[in-house]
């Protein structure tokens, strides 16, 4: 298949390069320039240097992009994908507010295109490996050429049957891992100041009724995260509970414990935690500095 792939950063490029793996034809694209030159480096796909130039050629246009100020320019923009010539399957796999999806999707429409959401949940290391989740905001019977991009790049499919259920489905996903990483961090805060070994420590969590996947896949993150590769940032997480409450205030729904962790976050990010793994909260409820 033909496919577009917008966004080569720390997901975006391991996604892309497995569609590259798979035998897909992949036209790649980026806002930074020397993103696509570093991606051709290693993988057999064609740059392009706008994102426009993704959609008259290919079946599929797959965007990553990093939040709804991307998004929109590069969606709905004057050289944006919508009001480009050609009609490709649109599909954005990043964290967006399901307002925006929808604002997308019937831009979309009005130009005789069509636009879901796919959001994707799993570390850098699951999209090197093809094992992230998808949560589509479609039907696959609607949209069955869709399956066999999704299985280029991850180890299960949810279909969620409409547009915006899979942007809803992301935000409720993070709220409960972002929600984990704090509590992680105060429980092995917690220990270590009562003089436990943070390592045991960790063991103890990891092999508790409290484990979760996440766990082990960051184990190294926890306990020495300076020297590991950022696999999802403080800003980040930031910025998705941000969407996750915006979308609460328009539904009414109390979430106590996510502005709980969106305190944190924010104090971390007014002492220099911006840029670093969200691992880093174990080292700031330390009292550690950047």
């Amino acid at each position: 298949m033909k496919i577009g792939f917008g966004g080569l950063g720390r997901m975006g490029s391991r996604m892309a390069a497995n569609c590259v793996a798979a035998g897909h034809h992949v036209t790649v694209w980026n806002r930074s320039a020397e993103a696509v030159s570093e991606f051709l480096l290693s993988n057999a796909a064609i740059g392009v240097k706008r994102a426009k130039d993704l959609v008259s050629a290919n079946e599929v246009v797959v965007t990553m992009l990093a939040n709804d100020d991307a998004a929109r320019q590069v969606y709905l923009g004057p050289e944006g994908l919508i009001a480009a010539d050609g009609a490709p399957l649109m599909v954005e796999m990043g964290t967006m507010s399901p307002g925006l999806v929808k604002q997308i999707a019937d831009h979309a429409e009005q130009a005789g295109k069509t636009f879901i959401d796919a959001p994707v949940s799993g570390s850098t290391q699951a999209a090197r490996d093809r094992q992230l989740l998808i949560m589509a905001g479609c039907a696959e019977e609607t949209q069955p050429e869709l399956r066999q991009v999704f299985d280029a790049m991850g180890r299960k499919v949810i279909w969620l049957g409409a547009v915006g259920k899979g942007a809803v489905m992301k935000l409720a996903v993070n709220m409960l891992i972002h929600g984990l990483n704090q509590t992680v961090s105060e429980a092995l805060t917690l220990a270590s100041r009562a003089g436990i070994i943070e390592a045991e420590a960790f063991d103890v969590i990891e092999n508790s009724a409290a484990a979760a996947p996440m766990l082990s896949y960051r184990r190294n993150q926890y306990l020495d995260e300076s020297a590991q590769e950022v696999s999802f940032t403080v800003d980040l997480v930031g910025k998705d509970l941000d969407l996750a409450l915006g979308l609460a205030d328009e539904l009414g729904v109390a979430m106590p414990q996510t502005k709980a962790t969106l305190n944190v976050i924010e104090e971390a990010r007014k002492s220099g935690f911006g840029g670093r793994d969200m691992a880093s909260i174990f080292t700031f409820m330390k009292g550690g500095s950047q």
